[in-house]
């Protein structure tokens, strides 16, 4: 993967808006307990929320269980009901550690910059993904640790400016943790070392699913009051618009790319074939409900992933990574499983990946031992936009291709109060790569 040589400039707008509802707020006593296990500091952590929605709910709540010298002090949100719920809520698990004065609760389009000049230490990106690259350079910037939900750009222009800002993090010493979870799940992390160990032989081949019910249907019409503009609507309804959430298959689905890449060992595939379209109509939005997309990695190796999202079909997150010895299954029953000459099942405990993502981070922080998934976490958001551009056009789009894409899925002057029109849905076949 090539870097470039210098920060790319765009969306001087950036809000800081709702976060996805699809991961569950996860608030237990147990997260406090382990947080009181942890109080292995005098010095106390101030963390700062960019993105009031469950996910950033549910990562604030379990950056506080990490560390039980922490404290939430700023939470930024162009909504301010969403501050007050994210609030509420936390404030009942952790009453003595969530200390946002009413100064500290950012709302607006410059939010998340009040929120990272506001003394924080740490900030939780948790914001819709069209957002994330400008809100990581500022984070970035001002020298904090890092919590960055994925994905963490939704084109490509947005992914050179967010690759930019990691290997400056990277060269900064700063903490940055990303919210690819699946790579801090106990069972996924053995199952991969025995991938890695060979005991499937080489990989022939891997195939993953992605099919669930729609995260965030669209608002009907009605919803829309009088005088609310077009930026307003379309980030209410930010999943329905792909220049706001990349579209499932980079929102959602690249849970799944990120495990195929972990597969190929974090490297690149040569070019990515895909179809996808619209199955059920949409009162409005411009993204697919279905994809599926094959990528090549050469001499016969191809990795697939199917993605749908529509209500009332059968559901199921799984992949089969197929080696000339043996199939590890994941996600098919409780544990991952090999099949072959070499069997196995997982057998140890399986903790709880988001708290171990935060466990990760502070842990860092405390030893001083930077750690940084940004490589990889770049790596996977690529993947996922160029399955989405090979689909949205009917091309087969190769790795270099899509790095030099120029594409830029909202202008730089977009405001709060805007008329805007984003790019129609796509027609694969006459839809053009950029």
């Amino acid at each position: 993967m090539t870097s470039p040589t210098s920060p790319v400039s765009r969306r001087h707008f950036i809000h800081s808006g709702t976060a996805s509802l699809a991961v569950p707020t996860i608030l237990t006593t147990a997260g406090t307990l382990r947080a009181q296990q942890k109080a292995d500091s005098q010095e106390t952590l101030k963390i700062g929320l960019v993105g009031c929605g469950g996910r950033g709910t549910g990562a604030a709540a379990q950056a506080l269980g990490a560390d039980y010298n922490t404290k939430l002090v700023a939470v930024a949100d162009v909504f301010s009901p969403q501050i007050d719920g994210t609030i509420n809520t936390l404030s009942q698990k952790f009453p003595d550690r969530v200390s946002v004065d009413p100064d500290k609760r950012f709302v607006g389009l410059d939010a998340y910059q009040k929120l990272i000049a506001s003394g924080v230490d740490v900030v939780l990106l948790a914001s819709p993904p069209g957002f994330r690259p400008v809100h990581l350079q500022a984070a970035v910037d001002a020298g904090k640790h890092i919590f960055c939900e994925k994905p963490m750009a939704v084109d490509a222009l947005g992914y050179h400016l967010a690759n930019a800002a990691v290997e400056k993090a990277k060269q900064n010493k700063l903490n940055l943790v990303a919210g690819f979870c699946w790579r801090y799940s106990t069972s996924r992390i053995e199952a991969f070392q025995k991938l890695r160990d060979g005991d499937i032989g080489e990989i022939r081949g891997m195939f993953s699913t992605y099919f669930a019910g729609p995260v965030k249907p669209m608002a009907e019409e009605a919803a829309r009051t009088p005088g609310m503009s077009d930026v307003e609507w379309q980030l209410r309804n930010w999943y329905n618009y792909s220049w706001a959430s990349g579209d499932s298959i980079v929102e959602q689905a690249v849970h799944s790319v990120d495990k195929i890449c972990w597969a190929m060992g974090d490297t690149p595939p040569e070019a990515c074939v895909a179809t996808g379209g619209r199955q059920i109509p949409s009162i409005g939005g411009n993204i697919f409900d279905h994809f599926h997309a094959a990528f090549d990695w050469g001499k016969g190796l191809v990795c697939h992933l199917g993605s749908r999202q529509i209500k009332g079909c059968h559901n199921e997150t799984t992949d089969l990574i197929h080696g000339d010895k043996g199939t590890l299954t994941i996600g098919k029953g409780s544990a991952p499983f090999i099949d072959g000459t070499k069997r196995w099942r997982f057998r140890g405990e399986e903790k709880n990946m988001y708290d171990l993502e935060h466990d990760a981070l502070f842990a860092a922080i405390r030893s001083g031992t930077p750690i940084n998934d940004g490589p990889r976490m770049m790596l996977s958001t690529l993947v996922g936009i160029l399955g989405r551009e090979a689909a949205y056009t009917g091309q087969r789009i190769t790795w270099q291709q899509i790095l030099d894409s120029k594409q830029d899925l909202a202008p730089d002057t977009l405001a709060w109060g805007d008329s805007f029109t984003p790019s129609p849905l796509p027609q694969p076949g006459i839809t053009k790569f950029i």
